[in-house]
């Protein structure tokens, strides 16, 4: 058999899922489609953290083979789609069980187009860490997340909580102009003076509403930065919370300090500085080194690249699926505190995060973006291996948040979008998802359609 001019041998066609149409593949795509049985597929069927068992993934090479990619998942809309960049993220929904994926890791150009605005043009294929060695030549830098292996695609239409946050701000606001596909695979350009209704959707909100395929942003002058690294014994994490918390609000815009916890008995701070002259480095990380006793300590004035290339990149070899919880403070309470180390000491959860926002972060008005919650001061995350024993430790946390970030959740449910996004600009949201997306097609990332009315006969 052969599935346009390829030969598809019995063995292969005995792994494929019901409901899909391979031999009905556009010529574009086939050639580099992956389904189960392909040699390849044990490369492209999980993502970083979560497993999976599509049905077919469709990589596009070009945005014009991303219409037909859509055009495919229109045609298959009974099954799951997800849609991958990186396949880093903790959400998890680019992979799935018998659906499609959509995989723009091959769009990952990177080119500066003008350089007397720092004006450059990405791909969402593109990783972080390619970004930041591309701009490091210039002297600039885009802050990006805290690693480098992530995918441009979903951390620039969520939001982008990073290590130059407090300095620079969220990725998104850095954005100028997207293009993408539409659910009816018409291909947009949306910013401030184009489809600026889209463009306020994309930033936040950008998964339901198409297929990005590049994206414009003003990157920042930046030099040689200060990187800490900085480890502590505690013994109450309560307390630790509490200090790190007035210490982080006290601290000058330039430092943006996130902390990781476990149930070892040792907190983590790394923490970057945007300045790379030494006494101020060590003026601004001083401080936190006060916190309580250090057991170990490093400190550089290196290039933005270099940290955003510290680790190497992981297999995307995710095994189950992986339950983390989100929520955003906009002030670390000795409520809040206390409620987190009741969360470390319940065993639910075996990671658990601050990361720091405030700053440039809340200079952009709340309902200049999708993303809202410009007044949080703190995004927490907590990752654990049970739903139900994670949720019971959560939600002590929970009456204290006020507001989540849905790129480190992994509950889909409704009560998820509550938290996200406030009431207006949720019924923002979905008056623009029924225009653009009136079928639904981008429902599979934290869904924003109108719930249906149910009837009360």
């Amino acid at each position: 058999m052969t599935q346009h001019g390829r030969a598809v041998p019995s063995d292969l066609r005995a792994h494929r899922r019901p409901g899909i149409n391979y031999d009905g593949l556009p010529d574009v795509l086939a050639g580099t489609a992956v389904e189960p049985g392909d040699a390849a597929y044990a490369g492209v069927r999980s993502t970083y953290l979560r497993g999976g068992s599509p049905g077919l993934v469709l990589r596009p090479q070009s945005p014009a083979e991303v219409v037909e990619a859509v055009a495919v998942a229109r045609r298959h809309q009974h099954l799951p789609l997800g849609v991958r960049s990186g396949g880093h993220g903790i959400s998890g929904r680019s992979t799935n069980d018998g659906g499609l994926v959509i995989d723009v890791g091959a769009l990952d150009a990177i080119e500066v187009l003008d350089a007397s605005r720092r004006l450059v043009r990405v791909g969402p294929g593109a990783r972080w860490k390619h970004v930041a060695s591309a701009l490091q030549p210039h002297g600039w830098a885009l802050g990006s997340g805290d690693y480098g292996g992530v995918g441009v695609g979903g951390l620039a239409t969520a939001g982008g909580i990073g290590f130059l946050g407090r300095k620079h701000g969220l990725t998104i606001d850095h954005l100028r102009a997207v293009e993408l596909v539409l659910a009816d695979g018409s291909v947009v350009r949306a910013s401030d003076t184009e489809h600026p209704e889209l463009f306020w959707a994309v930033r936040g909100a950008g998964a339901n509403f198409g297929i990005v395929t590049s994206f414009e942003f003003t990157v920042d002058e930046v030099p040689d930065i200060g990187w800490a690294q900085l480890a502590f014994r505690v013994d109450d994490p309560a307390a630790f919370l509490e200090e790190f918390g007035r210490v982080t609000d006290a601290a000058p815009r330039e430092t943006t300090p996130n902390l990781i916890m476990g149930r070892s008995g040792v907190a983590q701070i790394m923490a970057m500085v945007a300045s790379d002259d030494p006494d101020v480095v060590v003026a601004q990380l001083q401080p936190f080194a006060e916190i309580a006793p250090l057991v170990q300590q490093q400190v550089v004035i290196a290039p933005y690249a270099s940290v955003m290339n510290m680790f190497p990149d992981a297999p995307h070899q995710g095994r189950g699926e992986p339950v983390s919880r989100s929520g955003l403070v906009t002030e670390l309470t000795p409520e809040v505190a206390a409620a987190s180390a009741r969360l470390l000491a319940s065993g639910a959860v075996h990671w658990f995060q601050l990361r720091s926002m405030g700053g440039a972060v809340a200079d952009v008005p709340r309902d200049a973006t999708a993303f809202a919650h410009r007044d949080a001061r703190f995004s927490i995350v907590a990752m654990g291996a049970n739903a139900q024993r994670v949720d019971r430790a959560w939600d002590q946390l929970r009456p204290h948040l006020s507001g989540s970030y849905l790129s480190f959740e992994t509950d889909t449910g409704p009560d998820r979008i509550l938290e996200a996004f406030p009431p207006a600009t949720l019924a923002r949201l979905r008056a623009l998802k029924a225009e653009l997306d009136p079928t639904n097609l981008f429902r599979d990332n934290f869904n924003l359609a109108t719930p249906p009315t149910r009837s009360l006969a």
